[in-house]
């Protein structure tokens, strides 16, 4: 599965899962405040003890996805190696200049 619709379906879950405690307890005639706080805590707790391969799924792409920024970001690119080239000529253009 593409790492966007792993991130998508996970999140759809979680909401559809508070979305359907929090209606649940509003049709108990529960407060509105404490209802939307219980419905927090139990989708948290469902979604802990039955959605552990999407939230697998969820976190591996997230591992690779900063591993991937953090091997991009060690890797010396062109431009990286045209400002080097550059800051050399500029370097040695001032040496140039400042001998007699």
């Amino acid at each position: 599965m593409k790492p966007g619709r792993t991130w998508l379906v996970y999140t759809l879950i979680r909401l559809g899962l508070f979305a359907g405690v929090l209606i649940l307890l509003l049709l108990l005639q529960i407060t509105p405040w404490l209802a939307a706080v219980i419905a927090a805590l139990i989708a948290l707790c469902i979604s802990i003890i039955f959605l552990r391969k999407p939230r697998e799924e969820a976190s591996k792409t997230l591992y690779e996805a900063r591993n991937n920024r953090g091997q991009a970001a060690s890797r010396p690119s062109a431009s990286r190696e045209d400002e080097s080239v550059e800051d050399d000529a500029v370097d040695h253009a001032a040496g140039d200049e400042q001998r007699p």
